[in-house]
C-alpha cells in the first residue's frame, strides 16, 4: 500500500465557503454558517480508503472530546461516485450509521469543495481557528495501517488543544497521507 501525501496549504489561508448535503440527515450544511465557536475541523474522508478505515474510531473519539468545547467537525467525501460506487451517498449514509459518526458526512459530487481546499488524499485534515483561518493542515498522528505506531490522534489533538486555547500551533506540520482522492475524468 503506497501512501499519497497531502498537498500542503499555506497556514493562515481562509476557509472557503460551501453548501453540501449531509447524507446522515439529508440537510444542507453550509460554511461559514456552521463554523465552531473555537475552531472548525474539516476532514476529507472516503468510504473505502484503508487509511480512513484505520482512523475512523479515533475520529469519532476526537469529535466527542472536542465538540463540547466549541469545535465544529465536518467530513467531506469528494471521491468520484460514478467510477467508484462504494462512494455513493447511500453507502456513505450506511457507513455513517454503522460507525456512529457524530459529525456531518458531506457529499461533494462536483468535487468543488475538495478543489477549493486543495485536498488531495483521504484522510486530509484542515483545522481552522475561530476566524476560519487555517491553523493546522497535517497528519492525525504517525500511525498508518501498515506500521506499529499507536493510533492516538496526537498531532491533531495537540493542534485542536492549542487552537482552542488560542495558542500558536507548531508550524512544522507533517502532511497527512492516505489514498489519493478519486477525481472525476472530464
Amino acid at each position: 500500500m503506497v501512501a499519497h501525501k497531502a498537498n500542503m496549504v499555506h497556514l493562515g489561508t481562509s476557509a472557503s465557503p460551501f453548501s453540501l448535503l449531509d447524507v446522515r440527515t439529508s440537510q444542507t450544511i453550509s460554511l461559514p454558517e456552521q463554523k465552531g465557536d473555537l475552531a472548525t475541523l474539516i476532514m476529507f474522508l472516503s468510504n473505502h480508503c484503508p487509511y480512513v478505515k484505520h482512523v475512523r474510531n479515533e475520529l469519532v473519539r476526537i469529535t466527542a472530546d472536542y465538540t463540547p468545547k466549541g469545535v465544529q467537525v465536518m467530513a467531506i467525501n469528494a471521491n468520484d461516485a460514478e467510477s467508484y460506487p462504494v462512494e455513493e451517498p447511500e453507502v456513505m449514509r450506511s457507513l455513517a450509521q454503522e460507525c456512529a459518526f457524530p459529525f456531518p458526512y458531506l457529499y461533494d459530487p462536483s468535487q468543488e469543495a475538495a478543489k477549493l481546499y486543495g485536498a488531495s488524499c483521504t484522510p486530509d485534515f484542515f483545522l481552522f481557528d475561530a476566524n476560519l483561518q487555517l491553523a493546522y493542515h497535517g497528519q492525525l498522528d504517525a500511525s498508518r495501517p501498515d506500521n506499529d505506531h499507536p493510533l492516538t490522534g496526537g498531532d491533531l489533538r495537540d493542534a485542536l488543544y492549542k487552537t482552542g486555547a488560542n495558542e500558536p500551533v507548531d508550524q512544522n506540520q507533517q502532511p497527512s497521507s492516505g489514498s489519493p482522492i478519486k477525481w472525476r475524468l472530464t
